[in-house]
């Protein structure tokens, strides 16, 4: 299970459908070098985005 405390490089290794659910919320610098140590929370700050929407996305099965 993801949480919002994850990092994105975490998710991105966890989940094989994370890149195109985060890419679908719009975010599309997934492999920069500062959202390698960015929390799910603190991206979706970034990106004007609600978390818990987010990590519903990604936790589904």
């Amino acid at each position: 299970m993801i949480k919002k405390t994850d990092i994105l490089k975490d998710i991105l290794e966890k989940n094989a459908n994370a890149e195109e659910i985060l890419l679908s919320f719009g975010m599309h610098c997934l492999y920069c070098p500062m959202s390698q140590a960015e929390t799910l929370e603190q991206a979706c700050l970034t990106h004007d985005l609600d978390v818990d929407t987010v990590l519903k996305a990604l936790n589904q099965k």
